[in-house]
């Protein structure tokens, strides 16, 4: 298919979200877009969810790990689930119990303001860093195959989107990312399925045939046992348990879905049937990750890693395929923006500016300011894009992780305080405190040959982090009260 005809179906795709912007954000508040007027359906936040976490690192970058490490991402897949079942139980109850907007507001309630302050400061810097690099990885994917053969500068591809994202989350926030959301979701699996369907297709295979092939190919195994191996199967758990606890049970994007929702128990309905379908979900994406391995040598496709899927869909498929694929890739760019600009302005104006609580500002000047640092973050985005760019890493998603690991820990470090222990805090002192560990992890990683010989620290890098979080919070503590 032409890439103008690519162009004109994504403009065609993009056309239908702002109707459904339009539908859902008439006589939206703040209110709304902070939390949807707690009106969501759980059905659709918990699908409109998969698209939010899968995003397109995941779409791309999981297949394309399968040839260098087989099914080891069921490794982590495990930790995921039992770190879903950890926010069900011990978080969500939390955050319904305190009627939270922000849930950094627990973090004022439980240490002081200041500790709330640096979680969200903290949110701000991992949601910002890890959103720019998913939606980079995607928006460079377009470029490469459809908007460097008509001419147009990456810079524009990138202003451009996130102009589309501006445009239909303004106004609507929340209330309207659930339903963008589920369209977006809806989307991208169709995609996935259609791909994983016409790849079997073309192998000439049936399901059992193409695991044994897989297997023949060293493309199944799953465990390492390895201590000194960085996918050591007990440090993928544990780092899944607590990745998943940490990127999404605290992060003010993945919780301001759920906590739109009415009541406790359909919010958790809402996380249990996420983590059933998005199980389920990142086990197709394994096997088309093995199909596109068998594949992409019989076709002549040299493409490893990221550049995989993308490179055996639009240089061997056909064009309806590559239509479908694109949808989907699309589908998977927006959920790493949109509700990560949402969220990011919902924390800056309720816990940076204290906006719920200014009875001194008028519900038209806090629409003001809150319309000032959204258009702000899309400035941010534009700019944060474009560095990656420069650096061009050839996998995301360890960089995305990485940057997991130094700013995600703070926050692991503050909620286990708060959760833990009944002590208090020096509240000057925290900012101090949160801030060691991630510069102590620096110290710790770049010297780690030198401290550990043959062994590799990876994703443990972020229980680390919290852990010297809580060690700091620990020592500027005092007392329980009576």
């Amino acid at each position: 298919m032409s890439p103008a005809a690519l162009f004109l179906a994504v403009l065609a795709y993009f056309t239908l979200l702002l109707g459904v912007a339009w539908r859902t954000s008439r006589h939206a508040t703040n209110d709304s877009y902070f939390i949807g007027n707690k009106r969501s359906n759980w059905k659709l936040v918990a699908f409109g969810m998969i698209g939010t976490t899968l995003t397109g690192v995941t779409f791309i970058s999981v297949p394309g790990a399968v040839g260098a490490n087989g099914f080891g991402y069921l490794q982590i897949m495990a930790g995921y689930v039992l770190g879903y079942l950890a926010i069900i139980v011990i978080l969500l109850p939390l955050y319904y119990r305190l009627k939270l907007t922000s849930i950094y507001h627990y973090l004022d309630f439980r240490l002081g303001r200041r500790a709330g302050q640096s979680g969200a400061v903290f949110f701000i810097l991992s949601r910002t860093l890890g959103s720019t690099a998913r939606l980079y990885l995607v928006v460079n994917i377009l470029q490469l195959t459809i908007l460097d053969s008509l001419g147009v500068p990456f810079w524009l591809t990138s202003m451009v989107i996130l102009l589309m994202i501006l445009l239909y989350t303004y106004e609507g926030g929340v209330k309207t990312i659930v339903w963008t959301d589920t369209l977006q979701t809806s989307a991208m699996l169709i995609g996935l399925v259609s791909c994983v369907a016409i790849v079997l297709l073309r192998l000439d295979l049936s399901l059992p045939q193409s695991l044994a092939r897989m297997s023949e190919h060293g493309l199944t195994r799953i465990f390492t046992f390895d201590v000194d191996s960085p996918v050591y199967l007990w440090k993928q758990v544990l780092a899944g348990i607590f990745i998943t606890v940490a990127m999404t049970g605290m992060d003010q994007e993945m919780m301001q879905k759920n906590i739109s929702v009415r009541t406790l128990a359909d919010a958790q309905k809402n996380m249990l049937t996420l983590t059933v379908v998005l199980t389920a979900v990142l086990m197709l994406f394994l096997y088309l990750g093995g199909l596109l391995s068998l594949y992409a040598p019989l076709a002549g496709v040299a493409a490893t890693g990221d550049k995989l899927f993308p490179a055996v869909v639009m240089g061997q498929l056909p064009a309806a395929v590559q239509l479908i694929f694109l949808i989907a890739l699309v589908s998977a760019l927006f959920p790493s923006a949109d509700g990560a600009i949402t969220a990011l302005t919902s924390t800056v104006c309720l816990d940076l500016l204290g906006l719920a609580r200014r009875g001194d500002l008028s519900e038209r000047r806090k629409t003001v300011w809150r319309h000032r640092v959204h258009l702000g973050f899309c400035a941010l985005f534009l700019v944060l894009v474009m560095v990656f760019k420069w650096m061009d890493n050839p996998s995301m998603i360890g960089v995305i992780l990485k940057l997991a690991g130094y700013t995600y820990g703070p926050l692991l470090g503050l909620f286990a305080f708060g959760l833990l222990s009944r002590r208090g805090v020096r509240d000057r002192w925290v900012p101090a405190a949160v801030l060691a560990g991630p510069l102590l992890c620096y110290a710790i990683d770049v010297n780690q040959k030198s401290l550990f010989g043959s062994y590799h620290l990876g994703l443990e890098l972020l229980i680390m982090n919290g852990a010297l979080v809580l060690a700091g919070l620990w020592l500027i503590s005092t007392p329980a009260p009576d």
